[in-house]
């Protein structure tokens, strides 16, 4: 697949499904077998579970995960005592999850693995970080259900995005939600001078005026009842640190002096609006930016549901692939 070149790209790849069985763990298995791990170090790991063959929670099978030799990998300390590959210890942790703390080593031989490393954003940053002090080349992370913190920018710098039948069995629902994502990880960066004001602030909503000067919001988060947006007749650009919702979003939309202003977030991971009210939010003459973003590689699908009902694959891809204008990949298919 083209998409494999793309990956080498990049220093670091996030690979994350809309729902759990949209082949988000099949396709992890498509990319380590064909990455060259004998030009480049390559490290994996996941913030799941990932390489057990029936899934905790809906109890369907599952691929395991095979590692090839020279491939460099992290995993709970419960998890790499099960491991069936003959490998070179290279750290333990203070990282802990559930599990024990995060074991990081190196595959002396091909074998299979189970995979549960950090269990935070935080900590996965902090392990990508030690991993390119080795000299690693490429970080992979598996992500989990409900957890696209694993695709933030500040986690990776490209992410493969699985979706399918588990996500919506209506071939139309499918491709218009999983547009909608597209659209979300797409939206553009703000301007260098906007993006330098507001990357530093964690807390808070904050705005800038004409003159380039900031100001605090009396609310906390978009999530306050009580926001007023009085004296903002001079407002440009309007940033949001943590997740933006529907009901702050319809109350910009409600002031007249700030319908077509620029608002934005750190990356598309805090954005939790429908559809609609951002459809109606663009119409207005508003714009949504962000600080962060990360490169879109690939969309995969899985066009079977754990039920076992079936999409046609070729048709799902076609639409999919029209909607978001990028290739689409049934990988089980391509294999």
């Amino acid at each position: 697949m083209p998409f494999i070149n793309d990956i080498l790209k990049y220093g670091s790849l996030s690979i994350v499904g809309l729902e759990k069985n949209t082949g988000k763990t099949e396709c992890l298995k498509y990319v380590l077998g064909r990455l060259p791990v004998d030009s480049r170090r390559i490290a994996v790991t996941s913030i799941g579970i990932d390489g057990e063959t029936v899934d905790q929670v809906t109890r369907t099978q599952k691929p395991e995960i095979t590692l090839p030799e020279g491939m460099y990998f992290a995993t709970s300390e419960a998890h790499y005592k099960l491991r069936r590959v003959v490998s070179e210890l290279i750290d333990v942790s203070d990282e802990r999850t559930s599990l024990g703390r995060v074991v990081t080593a190196r595959a002396l031989t091909t074998g299979k693995v189970l995979l549960s490393g950090p269990s935070s954003a935080a900590g996965l940053v902090r392990w990508m970080s030690q991993m390119k002090q080795m000299g690693i080349d490429l970080t992979i992370v598996d992500g989990a259900l409900s957890r696209l913190s694993s695709a933030s920018p500040a986690v990776s710098q490209s992410m493969i995005l699985a979706t399918g039948a588990a996500f919506s069995i209506n071939v139309n629902t499918l491709v218009q939600k999983t547009a909608f994502v597209v659209q979300l990880i797409d939206l553009p960066l703000a301007a260098d001078d906007t993006r330098r004001c507001f990357d530093n602030l964690d807390k808070g909503i904050w705005w800038l005026d004409d003159e380039g000067a900031l100001h605090e919001l009396s609310a906390g988060t978009s999530l306050s009842q009580d926001i007023h947006f009085e004296g903002m007749e001079h407002c440009r650009a309007l940033f949001v640190t943590g997740a933006l919702v529907d009901g702050f979003v319809e109350k910009l939309r409600s002031r007249k002096g700030l319908k077509d202003v620029e608002l934005v977030v750190r990356d598309f991971t805090r954005i939790f609006v429908t559809p609609q009210t951002l459809k109606m939010f663009l119409r207005g003459g508003g714009r949504l930016t962000v600080l962060q973003k990360s490169k879109l590689i690939a969309v995969t699908v899985n066009p079977t549901s754990p039920s076992g009902y079936v999409l046609d694959s070729d048709t799902l891809c076609h639409k999919l692939s029209e909607a978001i204008e990028l290739p689409v990949y049934d990988l089980l298919k391509a294999s």
